[in-house]
């Protein structure tokens, strides 16, 4: 990736200059870096009060008790998981996070649960279907409200930045949804490692 930025920003001074706009290729690069710095600077309260929140959550129990909620949904999903399993706390709060756009606030928790994923994985060698699982659904990252979306567009000065919502938690939607019906399909045609060395211990 440095490599494609690096040729991109080689490329743009020299077009530039063979067309006789270098000066507003700096130009371009001036505003942009000033325009970076203000959209850092719009989502450092944005992060800080709901990665706050989380802490405040954490501290006071909310987290189990969300936990306790998605039990049901969590067990029909990760029939892997014990039921008594860290885990379950931890992939909660990641969907929590990214429910609500804060795809920084979820990486730890993400981190966490797939640590804790590993410890009940039989076959320590390779994924098991909850690990999958919780990847795919991670990856599609269901969103009610894009925190940080709305902060950069807030940041550039974007004049209607809510009318983003409805959008992307349609798509989310459509894409967590995807994830978990693929995942189980993928389960049911793919044989685990370990079921595969078994049969072939028997034959």
């Amino acid at each position: 990736m440095n490599y494609i930025f690096f040729i991109l920003i080689v490329g743009s001074i020299i077009i530039g200059a063979i067309n006789g706009k270098l000066q507003d290729v700096v130009n371009a690069v001036m505003s942009g870096a000033e325009l970076s710095v203000k959209v850092a600077f719009s989502l450092i309260g944005i992060m800080a009060f709901w990665l706050g929140m989380m802490k405040i959550a954490q501290k006071a129990g909310i987290i189990d008790w969300i936990s306790k909620v998605l039990k049901p949904f969590a067990k029909l999903l990760f029939n892997e998981i014990p039921p008594d399993s860290p885990a379950t706390g931890d992939i909660a709060m990641n969907f929590s996070a990214n429910a609500f756009g804060l795809s920084n606030a979820a990486t730890p928790f993400g981190i966490k649960a797939m640590e804790e994923l590993q410890k009940v994985n039989k076959d320590k060698t390779s994924a098991s279907n909850a690990m999958c699982m919780f990847l795919g659904m991670n990856t599609a990252g269901f969103q009610l409200i894009p925190t940080t979306v709305l902060a950069v567009l807030v940041g550039i000065g974007y004049e209607n930045p809510t009318e983003i919502i409805a959008p992307t938690l349609l798509v989310t939607l459509i894409a967590f949804i995807s994830a978990i019906i693929l995942s189980k399909i993928f389960q049911k045609l793919w044989k685990p490692q370990t079921e595969e060395i078994k049969g072939g211990e028997n034959e």
